[in-house]
């Protein structure tokens, strides 16, 4: 796939976007102050859905197991396809998609970047896109078998950015809570640290892109 910019001096844009809206206001500072509790529930309902789960039950001399999760992001299913047919399927396609953002926003209201309760359903002010592939024709058939392994200096790098984003978050906690502000270069260090995640997960985990992830914390 070959991604044009429109000014020549600017590094072209990763077919994978994400951004937040930076909330230019005044934060609430009590639903701050708990968010490590206040996103337990809708936490809970991400793991159901993205790690499945079953539950196990006696009754008399039966012994009876019923699923109470299912799911997560589709690896294997697209990569036969793709290796075998050329083909994603749409709604494997738009299930990746969905959770995906599901998850993004869930994580953007546990590291404050934005204090509404995260939706199920709206999309709020969290936006993930991906390249549209009604067709697969543009898609290599052979890498989606080594991407998990070329996105190895990636996981490198993204380590030891989670550890200076878990740092910046814990600031940005005392920041919310003594001036109801969120500080923009902070906000903008996130912001990149999420989205170079996303685009090494549509790469080489959604399979929705052959661009090689840039090593870099802009659009």
């Amino acid at each position: 796939m070959t991604v044009t910019t429109d000014n020549p001096g600017r590094a072209p844009s990763y077919p994978v976007s994400f951004s937040v809206d930076y909330p230019d206001r005044q934060l609430d500072r009590v639903t701050s102050f708990f968010r490590i509790f206040t996103v337990i529930p809708i936490a809970i309902v991400l793991a159901l859905v993205c790690g499945g789960g079953t539950w196990t039950y006696t009754t008399g001399h039966s012994t009876r197991t019923a699923a109470i999760g299912a799911g997560g992001l589709l690896f294997l299913g697209p990569l036969v396809m793709i290796l075998f047919r050329r083909k994603y399927p749409r709604w494997w396609f738009d299930w990746n998609l969905e959770l995906h953002r599901f998850t993004n926003r869930v994580m953007a209201y546990l590291v404050l970047m934005d204090d509404r309760y995260p939706s199920t359903d709206d999309h709020q002010s969290v936006h993930l896109d991906y390249p549209d592939h009604s067709t697969t024709a543009d898609l290599n058939r052979w890498l989606p078998l080594v991407k998990w392994l070329l996105a190895i200096p990636h996981y490198i790098v993204l380590f030891f950015l989670d550890i200076a984003a878990l740092v910046v978050v814990v600031i940005v906690w005392f920041a919310v809570l003594f001036t109801g502000r969120y500080p923009r270069g902070l906000f903008d260090f996130l912001l990149g640290v999420g989205r170079w995640h996303n685009r090494v997960i549509g790469y080489a985990w959604t399979l929705v892109t052959d661009a090689y992830p840039p090593f870099r914390l802009a659009p």
